[in-house]
């Protein structure tokens, strides 16, 4: 690619971008090695990966600041071979879902090895959700049509609807339910954004109909031909298999929730756009999302953790995501998802450095409705220039 008059650009990442792949097979993997060993341990082998490996590899490796040069980001995101990857990507989340509920209905691996595998599922089917997110950002029928296909798997169809048209619109302001708000635990943000979401999904596909003149319960409405797919997915599953598959499947589709919950609730943590004297909120600018550009796990997703890049211009592919002067996390995702199961953990961690995007003035933050008065009694408006 050229990248100036005497510059050639080589995408160093190019060759890593298999890692994903890697990811979404991972627990397949882990299924033939149980089988062969006839040790159950290996059902766990996606959730130890994203858990415990990635974040020792990310401390290791360390972040990667590089970006690709603006003049060829046009060639970059012609290239055939990373769209290729992406859409490669999506049999894989249906075989390593199906063999999963094989597994758990024929290899007789008890409690511990089928919680194994449906944590370890759960977190392919977080990655499903990535690849939906990127596939339904693209504008062309074809790509609306496999976000659709593959979102089926987490069974969460209405996603692109409530993301495309709800979060960037609405992204860190108290009317977004996918923005978290400081002092707000992870567990009270996921019962307020997955209920809220559904509902703002619903009713923004219920205008688009509207507007095109189709009633809401049609075949037109995309949620629902999401869901349709996931219907009879599950449904084939169930009887083939039996109803035993049931509490399997609960865990694995609802802990693959959880990954885009938490995803959500880091990416922007505490951070507001200000209101305008026109009453409207500002721009969202680099400084809305925290970023995390540890390298080994962006590229397991696709870039995500370049998330300012991602929302000031949301079709941008994700191999031509640009990492901005924007607020960093304290690790990749895999760690800080861990962080955010345990509530005090991650306000000691995360309470001061969003303070420090605001110079400490806690007026400017996005601030739980329940905690306004104790935080602000707490904080007070501590500028850090006095």
């Amino acid at each position: 690619m050229q990248a100036g008059p005497t510059e050639i650009y080589h995408d160093d990442k190019r060759h890593w971008w298999w890692l994903p792949l890697f990811v979404a097979v991972s627990p397949m993997i882990g299924v033939g090695l149980a089988i062969v060993t006839q040790h159950v341990a290996w059902t766990w082998f996606t959730a130890i990966l994203w858990y415990v490996v990635l974040p020792i590899i990310d401390a290791l490796v360390g972040r990667d600041k590089r970006n690709p040069p603006d003049a060829v980001v046009p060639d970059l995101e012609s290239d055939l071979y990373y769209k290729a990857l992406v859409y490669l990507s999506i049999p894989l989340f249906y075989a390593t879902w199906i063999v999963g509920v094989w597994a758990v209905a024929t290899q007789g691996f008890g409690w511990v090895g089928d919680l194994g595998l449906a944590l370890s599922v759960s977190l392919t089917n977080g990655l499903a959700l990535v690849v939906g997110h990127e596939i339904g950002h693209k504008t062309t029928r074809r790509a609306k049509r496999l976000a659709q296909i593959v979102l089926a798997v987490p069974a969460y169809g209405h996603f692109s609807a409530e993301h495309n048209r709800g979060h960037h619109k609405d992204v860190a302001t108290p009317n977004d339910p996918a923005s978290s708000r400081f002092g707000e635990t992870l567990y009270a943000f996921v019962l307020r954004e997955i209920p809220g979401a559904m509902k703002r999904a619903w009713h923004d596909e219920k205008v688009r109909l509207a507007r095109q003149g189709h009633g809401t319960l049609s075949f037109h409405n995309e949620i629902l031909q999401s869901f349709a797919i996931t219907v009879v997915l599950y449904g084939m599953a169930l009887a083939v298999w039996g109803v035993g598959l049931i509490p399997y499947l609960l865990i694995s589709t609802l802990w693959g929730w959880q990954f885009l919950s938490s995803s959500n609730y880091i990416e922007h943590y505490g951070l507001l756009r200000q209101k305008l004297p026109n009453g409207r909120y500002e721009r969202c600018r680099p400084e809305h999302s925290w970023n995390a550009d540890f390298l080994i796990s962006n590229l397991s997703l696709y870039h995500l953790q370049r998330h300012s890049d991602h929302h000031a211009r949301p079709t941008r592919c994700y191999q031509a995501l640009r990492t901005d002067q924007a607020p960093e996390l304290p690790g990749g995702y895999p760690l800080c998802f861990t962080l955010a199961y345990f509530p005090p953990l991650w306000r000691a961690l995360m309470d001061p450095r969003v303070l420090e995007v605001y110079g400490g003035d806690i007026t400017k933050v996005n601030i739980q409705p329940s905690k306004h008065k104790a935080i602000l009694a707490r904080y007070g408006k501590m500028s850090t220039d006095a």
